[in-house]
Protein backbone atom coordinates (compact mmCIF):
# COMPACT_ATOMS: atom_id res chain seq x y z
CA UNK A 1 0.00 0.00 0.00
CA UNK A 2 1.36 3.82 -1.06
CA UNK A 3 0.49 5.38 2.20
CA UNK A 4 1.84 8.96 -0.08
CA UNK A 5 -1.34 8.68 -1.77
CA UNK A 6 -3.59 8.86 1.71
CA UNK A 7 -5.00 10.96 3.72
CA UNK A 8 -3.48 11.75 7.07
CA UNK A 9 -7.15 10.39 8.23
CA UNK A 10 -6.61 6.84 5.88
CA UNK A 11 -3.12 7.10 7.17
CA UNK A 12 -4.03 6.90 10.83
CA UNK A 13 -6.85 4.61 10.42
CA UNK A 14 -4.02 1.68 8.49
CA UNK A 15 -2.01 2.37 11.51
CA UNK A 16 -4.12 1.36 13.82
CA UNK A 17 -4.58 -1.65 12.03
CA UNK A 18 -1.04 -2.75 12.57
CA UNK A 19 -0.78 -0.79 16.10
CA UNK A 20 -4.14 -2.00 17.35
CA UNK A 21 -4.82 2.00 18.29
CA UNK A 22 -7.69 2.78 20.92
CA UNK A 23 -7.67 6.21 20.17
CA UNK A 24 -9.19 5.86 16.87
CA UNK A 25 -12.74 6.73 18.08
CA UNK A 26 -11.56 10.16 18.20
CA UNK A 27 -9.81 10.28 14.54
CA UNK A 28 -13.05 12.12 13.39
CA UNK A 29 -13.49 14.34 16.42
CA UNK A 30 -14.60 17.95 15.72
CA UNK A 31 -14.18 19.68 19.47
CA UNK A 32 -16.18 22.86 19.75
CA UNK A 33 -14.75 25.25 22.53
CA UNK A 34 -17.30 28.33 23.16
CA UNK A 35 -17.28 31.19 25.45
CA UNK A 36 -19.13 33.69 27.32
CA UNK A 37 -18.38 35.86 30.52
CA UNK A 38 -20.30 33.71 33.49
CA UNK A 39 -20.75 30.12 34.05
CA UNK A 40 -24.12 28.44 34.35
CA UNK A 41 -25.52 27.65 37.14
CA UNK A 42 -26.34 24.15 38.23
CA UNK A 43 -26.67 21.06 36.44
CA UNK A 44 -29.83 20.59 37.64
CA UNK A 45 -32.80 21.04 35.37
CA UNK A 46 -35.60 22.35 37.45
CA UNK A 47 -33.40 24.53 39.83
CA UNK A 48 -33.15 27.76 37.87
CA UNK A 49 -34.74 28.91 34.88
CA UNK A 50 -31.64 31.04 33.27
CA UNK A 51 -30.75 31.72 29.71
CA UNK A 52 -26.91 30.30 29.72
CA UNK A 53 -28.35 27.91 32.50
CA UNK A 54 -31.30 26.43 29.97
CA UNK A 55 -29.21 26.62 27.41
CA UNK A 56 -26.63 24.05 28.36
CA UNK A 57 -28.97 21.84 30.69
CA UNK A 58 -31.34 21.30 27.38
CA UNK A 59 -28.43 19.53 25.54
CA UNK A 60 -28.52 17.45 28.15
CA UNK A 61 -32.25 16.70 29.11
CA UNK A 62 -34.97 16.76 26.82
CA UNK A 63 -38.49 17.41 26.92
CA UNK A 64 -41.86 16.21 25.51
CA UNK A 65 -41.62 19.07 22.36
CA UNK A 66 -38.76 21.41 21.35
CA UNK A 67 -38.30 24.21 19.83
CA UNK A 68 -37.12 24.08 15.84
CA UNK A 69 -34.58 26.91 14.09
CA UNK A 70 -37.49 29.35 13.76
CA UNK A 71 -39.01 28.28 17.55
CA UNK A 72 -41.83 26.33 16.30
CA UNK A 73 -42.89 23.51 18.42
CA UNK A 74 -41.71 19.99 17.15
CA UNK A 75 -41.91 16.53 18.65
CA UNK A 76 -39.16 15.42 20.69
CA UNK A 77 -39.43 13.02 23.54
CA UNK A 78 -42.98 12.80 22.48
CA UNK A 79 -43.50 11.12 18.85
CA UNK A 80 -46.94 12.86 18.57
CA UNK A 81 -50.06 13.85 20.89
CA UNK A 82 -53.45 14.69 20.40
CA UNK A 83 -55.79 16.78 22.10
CA UNK A 84 -58.63 14.77 23.82
CA UNK A 85 -60.82 17.37 24.76
CA UNK A 86 -60.59 20.91 26.52
CA UNK A 87 -59.19 19.48 29.46
CA UNK A 88 -57.11 16.40 28.86
CA UNK A 89 -53.88 15.73 26.32
CA UNK A 90 -52.42 12.59 25.27
CA UNK A 91 -48.84 12.50 24.30
CA UNK A 92 -47.63 9.07 22.55
CA UNK A 93 -43.50 8.93 23.46
CA UNK A 94 -40.83 7.47 21.37
CA UNK A 95 -39.74 4.12 21.98
CA UNK A 96 -36.29 2.66 22.13
CA UNK A 97 -35.05 5.82 24.13
CA UNK A 98 -32.54 5.74 26.96
CA UNK A 99 -31.17 8.04 29.57
CA UNK A 100 -27.17 8.39 29.25
CA UNK A 101 -27.06 5.73 31.83
CA UNK A 102 -28.60 3.03 30.12
CA UNK A 103 -32.13 3.32 31.96
CA UNK A 104 -34.79 3.13 29.22
CA UNK A 105 -37.15 5.80 28.88
CA UNK A 106 -40.92 5.06 29.92
CA UNK A 107 -44.27 6.94 30.89
CA UNK A 108 -42.85 6.46 34.56
CA UNK A 109 -40.27 9.41 34.08
CA UNK A 110 -42.43 12.06 32.41
CA UNK A 111 -44.74 11.91 35.24
CA UNK A 112 -42.42 12.06 37.93
CA UNK A 113 -40.84 14.77 36.07
CA UNK A 114 -44.01 16.55 35.85
CA UNK A 115 -44.71 15.94 40.07
CA UNK A 116 -40.85 17.41 40.26
CA UNK A 117 -40.91 20.66 38.27
CA UNK A 118 -44.74 21.51 39.93
CA UNK A 119 -42.54 21.23 43.34
CA UNK A 120 -42.91 24.31 45.49
CA UNK A 121 -38.43 24.15 45.24
CA UNK A 122 -38.86 24.05 41.04
CA UNK A 123 -38.03 27.27 39.47
CA UNK A 124 -40.34 26.11 36.89
CA UNK A 125 -43.64 25.56 38.27
CA UNK A 126 -45.16 29.08 36.91
CA UNK A 127 -45.07 26.51 34.28
CA UNK A 128 -45.53 23.41 34.78
CA UNK A 129 -48.32 23.93 37.88
CA UNK A 130 -50.72 24.84 35.15
CA UNK A 131 -50.24 21.88 33.00
CA UNK A 132 -52.11 19.52 35.46
CA UNK A 133 -51.97 15.80 36.24
CA UNK A 134 -49.54 13.44 34.45
CA UNK A 135 -50.63 10.08 34.80
CA UNK A 136 -49.06 6.74 32.97
CA UNK A 137 -51.69 5.21 30.36
CA UNK A 138 -48.87 2.72 29.39
CA UNK A 139 -45.08 2.57 29.15
CA UNK A 140 -45.39 5.09 26.09
CA UNK A 141 -48.25 6.55 26.46
CA UNK A 142 -49.12 9.35 29.03
CA UNK A 143 -52.30 11.45 29.62
CA UNK A 144 -52.00 14.67 30.93
CA UNK A 145 -54.85 16.56 32.45
CA UNK A 146 -55.56 20.56 33.45
CA UNK A 147 -57.44 21.46 35.88
CA UNK A 148 -58.74 24.02 33.22
CA UNK A 149 -58.63 24.97 29.35
CA UNK A 150 -55.37 25.82 28.75
CA UNK A 151 -55.03 27.94 25.82
CA UNK A 152 -50.93 28.26 26.29
CA UNK A 153 -50.34 24.33 26.92
CA UNK A 154 -47.80 22.95 24.35
CA UNK A 155 -45.57 26.31 25.12
CA UNK A 156 -45.67 25.16 28.54
CA UNK A 157 -44.66 21.72 28.22
CA UNK A 158 -42.31 22.74 25.71
CA UNK A 159 -39.99 23.69 29.14
CA UNK A 160 -40.49 20.61 31.03
CA UNK A 161 -37.18 18.68 31.34
CA UNK A 162 -37.30 14.89 31.72
CA UNK A 163 -35.37 13.13 34.19
CA UNK A 164 -34.88 9.60 34.93
CA UNK A 165 -36.71 8.58 37.96
CA UNK A 166 -34.52 5.73 39.10
CA UNK A 167 -31.22 7.93 38.94
CA UNK A 168 -32.63 10.65 40.65
CA UNK A 169 -34.01 8.31 43.25
CA UNK A 170 -30.93 6.47 43.63
CA UNK A 171 -28.89 9.98 44.22
CA UNK A 172 -31.27 11.46 46.65
CA UNK A 173 -32.19 13.98 44.15
CA UNK A 174 -35.86 13.79 43.94
CA UNK A 175 -36.27 17.71 45.26
CA UNK A 176 -35.08 20.33 42.99
CA UNK A 177 -31.89 22.03 43.97
CA UNK A 178 -32.84 25.12 46.46
CA UNK A 179 -30.42 27.21 44.47
CA UNK A 180 -30.80 30.50 46.03
CA UNK A 181 -29.60 28.75 49.51
CA UNK A 182 -26.46 27.43 47.30
CA UNK A 183 -27.01 24.10 48.61
CA UNK A 184 -25.17 21.33 46.45
CA UNK A 185 -26.83 18.11 45.49
CA UNK A 186 -25.89 15.40 43.06
CA UNK A 187 -27.60 16.46 40.20
CA UNK A 188 -26.62 20.08 40.84
CA UNK A 189 -23.13 18.80 39.61
CA UNK A 190 -23.90 15.90 37.35
CA UNK A 191 -26.44 14.74 34.96
CA UNK A 192 -28.21 11.92 33.52
CA UNK A 193 -30.65 13.22 30.14
CA UNK A 194 -31.64 11.44 27.32
CA UNK A 195 -30.24 14.28 25.11
CA UNK A 196 -27.92 15.09 22.34
CA UNK A 197 -25.04 15.31 24.69
CA UNK A 198 -23.64 14.24 27.96
CA UNK A 199 -22.13 16.15 30.94
CA UNK A 200 -18.81 14.75 31.58
CA UNK A 201 -17.50 17.47 33.66
CA UNK A 202 -18.56 20.45 35.21
CA UNK A 203 -15.95 22.54 36.97
CA UNK A 204 -17.50 25.79 37.96
CA UNK A 205 -16.25 28.93 36.88
CA UNK A 206 -13.87 26.91 34.79
CA UNK A 207 -14.66 24.69 32.36
CA UNK A 208 -17.76 22.07 31.74
CA UNK A 209 -17.17 19.37 29.27
CA UNK A 210 -20.47 17.36 27.34
CA UNK A 211 -19.79 14.73 24.27
CA UNK A 212 -21.90 13.52 22.08
CA UNK A 213 -24.58 10.83 22.98
CA UNK A 214 -24.02 8.34 19.93
CA UNK A 215 -27.58 6.67 20.96
CA UNK A 216 -29.70 9.75 21.26
CA UNK A 217 -32.68 9.43 18.94
CA UNK A 218 -32.14 12.64 16.97
CA UNK A 219 -29.07 11.13 15.28
CA UNK A 220 -31.01 8.38 13.09
CA UNK A 221 -33.76 10.89 12.90
CA UNK A 222 -31.37 13.18 10.73
CA UNK A 223 -31.80 15.74 13.14
CA UNK A 224 -28.17 16.17 14.21
CA UNK A 225 -26.80 18.16 11.68
CA UNK A 226 -23.46 19.43 12.80
CA UNK A 227 -20.25 17.76 13.50
CA UNK A 228 -19.61 18.54 16.95
CA UNK A 229 -18.24 15.44 19.11
CA UNK A 230 -17.10 17.43 22.05
CA UNK A 231 -17.94 20.60 23.63
CA UNK A 232 -15.89 22.35 26.21
CA UNK A 233 -17.48 25.62 27.29
CA UNK A 234 -15.25 27.98 28.95
CA UNK A 235 -16.41 31.24 31.10
CA UNK A 236 -14.29 33.85 30.46
CA UNK A 237 -15.21 36.90 32.62
CA UNK A 238 -12.53 39.50 30.94
CA UNK A 239 -13.94 41.07 27.44
CA UNK A 240 -10.58 41.16 26.20
CA UNK A 241 -9.31 38.08 26.91
CA UNK A 242 -12.60 36.35 25.64
CA UNK A 243 -11.84 38.16 22.34
CA UNK A 244 -8.46 37.43 22.40
CA UNK A 245 -9.01 34.00 22.74
CA UNK A 246 -11.25 34.05 19.86
CA UNK A 247 -9.01 35.20 17.22
CA UNK A 248 -5.93 33.23 17.75
CA UNK A 249 -8.26 29.98 17.58
CA UNK A 250 -8.31 28.85 21.10
CA UNK A 251 -12.01 29.11 21.21
CA UNK A 252 -14.46 28.96 18.43
CA UNK A 253 -17.66 30.76 19.52
CA UNK A 254 -18.32 33.65 21.52
CA UNK A 255 -21.73 33.90 22.92
CA UNK A 256 -21.42 37.53 24.38
CA UNK A 257 -18.92 40.02 22.76
CA UNK A 258 -18.63 43.26 23.53
CA UNK A 259 -20.21 45.69 21.62
CA UNK A 260 -17.55 48.47 20.98
CA UNK A 261 -15.27 45.90 19.22
CA UNK A 262 -18.23 44.66 16.90
CA UNK A 263 -17.28 47.17 14.01
CA UNK A 264 -13.20 46.21 14.67
CA UNK A 265 -14.56 42.32 14.38
CA UNK A 266 -16.53 42.88 11.27
CA UNK A 267 -13.03 43.93 9.71
CA UNK A 268 -11.47 40.55 11.20
CA UNK A 269 -11.02 37.88 8.18
CA UNK A 270 -10.64 35.23 10.89
CA UNK A 271 -13.98 36.03 12.63
CA UNK A 272 -17.44 36.39 11.48
CA UNK A 273 -20.41 38.21 13.35
CA UNK A 274 -23.69 36.92 13.43
CA UNK A 275 -26.28 39.32 14.91
CA UNK A 276 -30.73 39.08 15.08
CA UNK A 277 -32.87 40.07 17.47
CA UNK A 278 -33.80 38.85 20.51
CA UNK A 279 -37.31 37.98 22.39
CA UNK A 280 -36.25 39.16 25.57
CA UNK A 281 -37.11 42.89 27.29
CA UNK A 282 -34.67 44.31 29.76
CA UNK A 283 -36.44 46.50 32.65
CA UNK A 284 -36.18 47.83 35.87
CA UNK A 285 -38.09 46.42 38.55
CA UNK A 286 -38.68 48.21 42.78
CA UNK A 287 -39.31 46.37 45.88
CA UNK A 288 -43.21 47.31 45.91
CA UNK A 289 -43.93 45.19 48.81
CA UNK A 290 -41.98 46.07 51.65
CA UNK A 291 -43.88 48.93 53.97
CA UNK A 292 -40.57 50.12 54.44
CA UNK A 293 -37.92 49.88 51.87
CA UNK A 294 -34.17 48.25 52.42
CA UNK A 295 -31.16 49.64 51.03
CA UNK A 296 -32.22 53.20 51.00
CA UNK A 297 -32.35 57.02 53.12
CA UNK A 298 -35.88 56.61 53.12
CA UNK A 299 -37.40 55.07 56.40
CA UNK A 300 -40.72 54.21 57.66
CA UNK A 301 -42.04 53.96 54.19
CA UNK A 302 -41.58 52.74 50.60
CA UNK A 303 -41.13 55.28 48.09
CA UNK A 304 -42.13 52.77 45.37
CA UNK A 305 -45.04 52.35 45.90
CA UNK A 306 -46.08 56.01 44.89
CA UNK A 307 -46.74 55.71 40.83
CA UNK A 308 -45.31 59.34 41.22
CA UNK A 309 -41.73 57.91 42.03
CA UNK A 310 -42.09 55.20 39.52
CA UNK A 311 -43.13 57.49 37.22
CA UNK A 312 -39.85 59.71 38.24
CA UNK A 313 -37.79 57.46 37.71
CA UNK A 314 -39.08 56.32 33.87
CA UNK A 315 -39.14 59.78 32.82
CA UNK A 316 -35.15 60.08 34.14
CA UNK A 317 -33.77 57.62 32.39
CA UNK A 318 -32.69 58.95 28.67
CA UNK A 319 -33.55 56.13 26.65
CA UNK A 320 -31.71 57.51 23.58
CA UNK A 321 -28.71 57.62 25.14
CA UNK A 322 -28.62 54.09 26.52
CA UNK A 323 -29.46 52.88 22.79
CA UNK A 324 -26.65 55.03 21.20
CA UNK A 325 -23.95 55.35 23.89
CA UNK A 326 -24.03 52.21 25.98
CA UNK A 327 -25.98 49.46 23.55
CA UNK A 328 -24.15 51.17 20.42
CA UNK A 329 -27.07 50.79 18.89
CA UNK A 330 -27.65 46.89 19.49
CA UNK A 331 -31.03 47.97 20.96
CA UNK A 332 -34.57 48.52 20.75
CA UNK A 333 -36.25 50.67 23.05
CA UNK A 334 -39.37 49.37 24.26
CA UNK A 335 -42.51 50.71 26.89
CA UNK A 336 -44.24 47.03 26.22
CA UNK A 337 -43.21 44.03 28.73
CA UNK A 338 -44.04 41.99 25.34
CA UNK A 339 -42.23 41.05 22.63
CA UNK A 340 -43.45 41.32 19.36
CA UNK A 341 -43.86 37.21 18.53
CA UNK A 342 -45.62 37.28 21.90
CA UNK A 343 -50.13 36.61 21.11
CA UNK A 344 -51.02 39.52 22.53
CA UNK A 345 -49.04 42.22 22.06
CA UNK A 346 -49.84 45.16 20.46
CA UNK A 347 -47.76 47.64 18.88
CA UNK A 348 -49.59 51.22 20.25
CA UNK A 349 -48.22 49.53 23.43
CA UNK A 350 -44.69 50.22 22.09
CA UNK A 351 -44.48 54.25 23.18
CA UNK A 352 -42.70 55.36 26.27
CA UNK A 353 -43.08 58.01 29.10
CA UNK A 354 -40.71 60.76 27.44
CA UNK A 355 -37.67 61.42 28.38
CA UNK A 356 -37.98 64.51 30.91
CA UNK A 357 -35.62 65.42 34.18
CA UNK A 358 -38.07 68.45 35.15
CA UNK A 359 -41.23 66.27 34.91
CA UNK A 360 -39.01 63.90 37.31
CA UNK A 361 -38.17 66.43 39.34
CA UNK A 362 -41.77 67.33 39.99
CA UNK A 363 -43.29 64.08 40.42
CA UNK A 364 -40.99 63.19 42.92
CA UNK A 365 -41.52 66.81 45.03
CA UNK A 366 -45.48 66.23 44.37
CA UNK A 367 -44.70 62.61 46.06
CA UNK A 368 -42.85 64.55 49.15
CA UNK A 369 -39.33 63.76 47.85
CA UNK A 370 -38.23 67.26 47.03
CA UNK A 371 -34.26 66.49 47.94
CA UNK A 372 -34.69 63.05 46.61
CA UNK A 373 -33.08 59.87 48.54
CA UNK A 374 -30.59 57.34 48.43
CA UNK A 375 -31.01 53.87 46.91
CA UNK A 376 -29.13 51.07 45.84
CA UNK A 377 -29.27 49.22 42.27
CA UNK A 378 -28.59 45.63 41.93
CA UNK A 379 -27.11 44.97 38.21
CA UNK A 380 -25.45 41.37 36.91
CA UNK A 381 -22.20 41.84 35.22
CA UNK A 382 -22.15 38.72 32.56
CA UNK A 383 -25.87 38.05 32.27
CA UNK A 384 -27.63 40.50 29.85
CA UNK A 385 -26.03 43.00 27.01
CA UNK A 386 -23.85 45.79 28.71
CA UNK A 387 -25.66 45.19 31.75
CA UNK A 388 -23.75 46.70 34.25
CA UNK A 389 -23.17 49.77 32.30
CA UNK A 390 -26.61 50.46 31.88
CA UNK A 391 -27.01 50.44 35.30
CA UNK A 392 -24.47 53.03 35.91
CA UNK A 393 -25.82 55.05 33.03
CA UNK A 394 -29.22 55.08 34.50
CA UNK A 395 -27.53 55.93 38.32
CA UNK A 396 -25.87 59.19 37.08
CA UNK A 397 -29.54 60.09 35.07
CA UNK A 398 -31.47 59.38 38.46
CA UNK A 399 -28.35 61.32 39.79
CA UNK A 400 -29.49 64.70 38.04
CA UNK A 401 -32.98 64.62 39.39
CA UNK A 402 -31.77 64.16 42.94
CA UNK A 403 -32.17 59.99 43.14
CA UNK A 404 -28.56 59.32 44.29
CA UNK A 405 -28.06 56.15 42.94
CA UNK A 406 -25.08 53.38 44.38
CA UNK A 407 -24.38 50.78 41.49
CA UNK A 408 -23.82 47.08 43.03
CA UNK A 409 -22.25 44.68 39.92
CA UNK A 410 -22.79 41.38 40.71
CA UNK A 411 -22.33 38.34 38.48
CA UNK A 412 -25.17 36.23 37.72
CA UNK A 413 -24.54 33.33 40.48
CA UNK A 414 -24.81 36.14 42.80
CA UNK A 415 -27.53 38.09 41.47
CA UNK A 416 -29.94 35.68 41.02
CA UNK A 417 -29.40 34.42 44.60
CA UNK A 418 -29.76 38.03 45.86
CA UNK A 419 -32.90 38.14 43.79
CA UNK A 420 -34.77 34.84 44.97
CA UNK A 421 -34.01 35.71 48.44
CA UNK A 422 -35.83 39.06 48.22
CA UNK A 423 -32.96 40.80 48.94
CA UNK A 424 -33.03 44.10 46.97
CA UNK A 425 -34.86 46.89 46.45
CA UNK A 426 -33.93 48.04 42.96
CA UNK A 427 -32.56 46.27 39.98
CA UNK A 428 -32.11 45.06 36.40
CA UNK A 429 -33.83 42.20 35.52
CA UNK A 430 -35.08 40.97 31.38
CA UNK A 431 -37.34 38.41 30.57
CA UNK A 432 -38.05 36.48 27.37
CA UNK A 433 -36.46 33.31 25.11
CA UNK A 434 -39.44 31.73 22.99
CA UNK A 435 -42.05 33.62 24.30
CA UNK A 436 -45.55 32.13 21.67
CA UNK A 437 -47.77 33.39 24.28
CA UNK A 438 -48.28 36.59 26.53
CA UNK A 439 -48.90 34.51 29.66
CA UNK A 440 -45.01 33.60 29.61
CA UNK A 441 -44.27 37.04 30.33
CA UNK A 442 -47.56 38.02 32.64
CA UNK A 443 -47.87 35.00 35.00
CA UNK A 444 -44.61 34.87 36.16
CA UNK A 445 -43.66 38.68 36.39
CA UNK A 446 -46.79 40.39 36.33
CA UNK A 447 -49.10 38.13 38.66
CA UNK A 448 -49.56 38.65 42.62
CA UNK A 449 -47.08 36.11 44.45
CA UNK A 450 -49.42 32.84 45.29
CA UNK A 451 -46.25 30.69 46.39
CA UNK A 452 -47.87 28.04 43.86
CA UNK A 453 -45.86 29.52 40.79
CA UNK A 454 -47.97 32.24 39.65
CA UNK A 455 -45.69 35.73 40.24
CA UNK A 456 -42.50 33.60 41.08
CA UNK A 457 -40.48 36.08 38.96
CA UNK A 458 -42.46 38.94 40.65
CA UNK A 459 -39.78 40.22 42.71
CA UNK A 460 -40.89 43.88 43.33
CA UNK A 461 -43.76 41.75 45.08
CA UNK A 462 -46.41 44.71 43.46
CA UNK A 463 -50.24 43.51 43.54
CA UNK A 464 -53.13 44.60 41.34
CA UNK A 465 -56.45 43.20 41.92
CA UNK A 466 -57.44 44.31 38.39
CA UNK A 467 -53.99 42.72 36.35
CA UNK A 468 -54.58 39.25 38.15
CA UNK A 469 -58.35 39.10 37.06
CA UNK A 470 -56.83 39.69 33.65
CA UNK A 471 -54.38 37.30 33.50
CA UNK A 472 -56.48 34.43 35.58
CA UNK A 473 -59.47 35.13 32.49
CA UNK A 474 -56.85 34.84 30.13
CA UNK A 475 -55.42 31.57 31.52
CA UNK A 476 -58.38 30.16 31.16
CA UNK A 477 -60.29 31.35 27.45
CA UNK A 478 -60.26 29.22 25.02
CA UNK A 479 -61.24 32.31 22.24
CA UNK A 480 -58.98 34.07 21.17
CA UNK A 481 -59.85 37.30 20.35
CA UNK A 482 -61.25 38.10 24.25
CA UNK A 483 -57.88 36.45 25.36
CA UNK A 484 -55.69 39.00 23.36
CA UNK A 485 -58.28 41.59 25.07
CA UNK A 486 -57.88 40.31 28.25
CA UNK A 487 -53.52 39.92 27.85
CA UNK A 488 -53.19 43.66 26.61
CA UNK A 489 -55.26 45.34 28.99
CA UNK A 490 -53.42 43.41 31.42
CA UNK A 491 -50.14 44.68 30.04
CA UNK A 492 -51.30 47.96 29.77
CA UNK A 493 -52.09 48.08 32.85
CA UNK A 494 -48.69 47.17 34.01
CA UNK A 495 -47.99 49.43 31.66
CA UNK A 496 -49.96 52.67 33.43
CA UNK A 497 -49.24 51.87 36.50
CA UNK A 498 -45.31 51.76 35.93
CA UNK A 499 -45.23 48.70 37.98
CA UNK A 500 -41.84 48.08 36.05
CA UNK A 501 -39.79 50.21 33.88
CA UNK A 502 -39.17 48.80 29.93
CA UNK A 503 -35.64 49.33 28.50
CA UNK A 504 -35.38 47.40 25.56
CA UNK A 505 -34.85 44.73 23.62
CA UNK A 506 -31.92 43.31 22.91
CA UNK A 507 -29.97 42.69 19.35
CA UNK A 508 -27.45 39.92 20.01
CA UNK A 509 -24.16 39.60 17.84
CA UNK A 510 -22.66 36.32 17.75
CA UNK A 511 -18.89 35.65 17.04
CA UNK A 512 -17.75 32.80 15.31
CA UNK A 513 -14.48 31.84 14.05
CA UNK A 514 -14.60 32.26 9.61
CA UNK A 515 -15.85 28.73 8.25
CA UNK A 516 -17.69 27.96 11.19
CA UNK A 517 -21.89 27.39 10.96
CA UNK A 518 -24.50 27.95 13.64
CA UNK A 519 -28.15 28.56 13.75
CA UNK A 520 -28.85 32.04 15.32
CA UNK A 521 -32.37 31.85 16.81
CA UNK A 522 -34.67 34.82 18.51
CA UNK A 523 -34.47 32.99 22.03
CA UNK A 524 -30.30 33.67 21.97
CA UNK A 525 -30.39 29.76 22.10
CA UNK A 526 -26.82 27.90 20.59
CA UNK A 527 -27.68 24.76 19.88
CA UNK A 528 -24.60 22.47 19.40
CA UNK A 529 -26.77 19.91 17.02
CA UNK A 530 -26.40 22.50 14.31
CA UNK A 531 -22.89 23.58 15.01
CA UNK A 532 -20.75 22.92 12.27
CA UNK A 533 -16.83 23.80 13.22
CA UNK A 534 -14.18 23.62 9.72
Amino acid sequence: MNLMNLSAQQIARVLCVFMACAFMANVDAAVFRWSSQGDYLTADPHAQNEGLNNLINDHVYEHLTVRGKKLEILPALAESWIKVNDLTWRFNLRRGVKFHDGTPFTADDVVFSFDRAQSAGSHFKVFAGPLGKASRIDDYTVEVVTPRPHPAFLANVTVISIMSRKWTEAHQAVTPQDYKTAVETYASRNANGTGPFKLISREAEVKTVLQKNPDWWGIKAGQFEGNVTEVQYLPIKSDATRMSALITGEIAFVLDPPLQDIPRLKREARVKIIEGPENRVIFLGMDQGRDELAYSSVKDRNPFKDIRVRQAIYHAVDIEAIRTQVMRGFSVPTGNIFVPASFGYRADQEGRLAFDAERSRKLLSEAGYAKGFEITLDCPNNRYVNDERICTAIAAMLERVGIRTRVVGLSRALFFQKLERRDSSFFLYGWGGAPSDGTTFLIPLAHSFDGKGRGDFNMGRFADAEVDRAIDQASGEMNDAKREVLLSSAAGRVRDQAYLIPLHRQIIPWAARAGMSVVHRADNVLSMIWVTVP
